[in-house]
């Protein structure tokens, strides 16, 4: 079965960084657009940032442009999300996601807490 388990987040100063991974498992990684999504209590589930299989090309919401990169390695069946200059917004609960024939998977999320 699909499983993807997030790690990476904590506590972090503005301005400060941190990199979240994200293990698949259950799929061919290599085949599939990973993404990653944030979630704040009260509010849906934002798209953050896309990742394509075939090209590699990438796309990001417009808030973290410039200072969030997503990469993927397809040998360790990972993809990462280096998050760069955080702001106090940036608070939330980070998900991987993939969408396999109609169907979205999610991790249990990694908590990311940027505050002074």
């Amino acid at each position: 079965q699909v499983q993807l388990v997030e790690s990476g987040g904590g506590l972090v100063q503005p301005g400060g960084s941190l990199k979240l991974s994200c293990v698949a498992s259950g799929f061919t990684f290599s085949s599939y657009t990973m993404r990653w999504y944030r979630q704040t209590p009260g509010k849906e589930r934002e798209l953050v940032a896309g990742i394509a299989s075939t090209d590699g090309s990438t796309n990001y919401v417009d808030s973290v442009k410039g200072r969030f990169t997503i990469s993927r390695d397809n040998a360790k069946n990972t993809v990462y999300l280096q998050m760069n200059n955080l702001k106090p917004e940036d608070t939330a609960v980070y998900y991987c996601s993939v969408r396999r024939w109609n169907v979205n998977y999610w991790g249990q999320g990694t908590a990311v807490t940027v505050s002074s």
